[in-house]
């Protein structure tokens, strides 16, 4: 197995543990996995966007997770304290801790799946999986919907649908072109249409981006 095909299927196996990221200890070890292999498939189309963007998906729920577990005990050892003291107003503070702790949760949470979605879209745009696209729209509406059982639903779906993308995406094999270069036919050769300027391949001329080295190509 080629180290890409071990990234993407990485990338499959986090996401997958991911959707049972109810269970804490499978959720961190399946962000991880995940970012991993985002990294090596990040290196193959040799686009940062799609490692730096999962990567600061990461950073946002793992600052998410630190806050709420912060203010958590905070919350709860303010309440053991003021509580005999407080009477009510106690109970009071408790319900204004707990609304806050979910406007923190809610914010970091839909931070981490804007920038998710972004390195889906820009996987689907470079392999042509439309599954990436899905799986981004729905974690991104997911974490907006937090609030109400739906949003937890389109989540777990969307985890579900990325590890589908991942396993069943497509990897051009490795050409003879991007180990030694590739040489272009002379100007005037009949067969001359449009090559790669970064690496001197035959493209189409509707293409966006090289199927031989993944860079993109200037306007036709």
């Amino acid at each position: 197995m080629s180290n890409v095909d071990s990234s993407k299927t990485i990338a499959a196996i986090g996401a997958l543990l991911l959707f049972l990221s109810f269970i804490p200890a499978l959720g961190i070890i399946g962000i991880i996995l995940l970012l991993i292999g985002m990294k090596g498939l990040s290196d193959y189309y040799r686009d940062e966007s799609i490692y730096k963007s999962a990567l600061k998906g990461l950073i946002f729920g793992i600052i998410g997770i630190i806050a709420v577990s912060a203010f958590s005990m905070l919350s709860f050892l303010g309440g053991l304290i003021t509580t005999p003291v407080l009477g009510p107003l106690a109970i009071i503070g408790g319900i204004i801790g707990i609304i806050v702790l979910l406007v923190v949760a809610f914010i970091f949470y839909l931070l981490m799946a804007m920038n998710f979605r972004k390195a889906f879209n820009v996987l689907a745009e470079r392999s042509g999986e439309n599954n990436f696209r899905t799986a981004g729209t729905l974690l991104f509406w997911g974490a907006i919907l937090t609030i109400i059982v739906v949003g937890l639903l389109l989540i777990w779906i969307a985890w579900i649908i990325a590890a589908l993308a991942f396993f069943s995406m497509k990897l051009a094999p490795t050409q003879p072109q991007q180990q030694y270069g590739y040489a272009p036919p002379p100007p005037n050769s009949s067969t001359a249409s449009r090559y790669c300027p970064s690496c001197g391949a035959p493209v189409d001329q509707t293409s966006t981006f090289c199927p031989h080295c993944g860079k993109q190509l200037p306007p036709a």
